[in-house]
């Protein structure tokens, strides 16, 4: 398949308490909308938006979760597979920023360390803050966390956050490539077998005594779709 017939998708969940303005990053991102109304996100909800990374397509699946402990279950289920992941507190709300070690603990334990970023946001409501500017940096520092102030309701930063996370995992998974290409080369220089149709023999040794090697596909990237009608949906 040629490189110009792939493109990365990355799977983004969004996490945090109750009215932070999760979906509402997520209709600002991807649609340009914002609407000041609260409506409760009930179990998970899901947009996607194509951009261009470093000349490179990225398909971005934003997954929005709810922040009520009653879907925990639900939502659970969601973070697997997730190859990145924001965690927002509002300015107006302190337990939702005591809440951000839970929420990164409970997407850890799904899926590991994956590029992940935190987000203050509502940073426009200034005289209803109950956050200190220095208590949210402590909290990044200490989680080791890229940190944006952003206000969804002016488009403050939205962008960067996914850009950010973009990049970010483009970044690892070039250097995982690079690593898997170099384990590769490094054994093939010195056995020089290889068997790309069995899956049951690798790591095993081959009747003339040498290790027989299995090369699996890169499951990172996924094939464009070709549909004739471009950015369209048939109804």
């Amino acid at each position: 398949m040629l490189e110009e017939d792939m493109e990365v998708a990355i799977k983004v969940v969004v996490v945090g308490n109750g009215a932070v303005g999760k979906s509402s990053m997520i209709q600002r991102y991807c649609k340009g909308i914002f609407t000041k109304d609260y409506k409760k996100t009930i179990g998970v909800d899901f947009l996607e938006r194509q951009i261009l990374v470093n000349d490179e397509e990225v398909r971005l699946m934003l997954w929005d979760t709810a922040g009520q402990e009653e879907f925990d279950a639900i939502t659970k289920a969601y973070y697997r597979g997730a190859q990145a992941c924001v965690l927002v507190f509002s300015t107006t709300d302190r337990e939702s920023f005591q809440a951000i070690d839970s929420w990164r603990e409970k997407v850890e334990a799904e899926v590991g360390d994956i590029p992940t970023v935190l987000v203050q946001n509502k940073i426009d409501l200034l005289e209803e803050t109950v956050i200190k500017n220095e208590e949210a940096e402590s909290l990044a520092k200490r989680l080791k966390l890229r940190f944006y102030r952003a206000s969804v309701k002016e488009d403050l930063n939205v962008n960067e956050v996914f850009k950010y996370l973009a990049e970010k995992y483009l970044q690892r998974l070039k250097q995982q490539t690079a690593e898997e290409t170099e384990v590769v080369h490094t054994t093939s220089n010195k056995i020089g077998v290889f068997n790309t149709t069995s899956s049951n023999v690798c790591n095993q040794s081959s009747s003339n005594g040498r290790e027989v090697i299995t090369l699996r596909p890169n499951k990172q990237r996924t094939k464009k779709s070709k549909n004739p009608f471009g950015g369209c949906s048939l109804l």
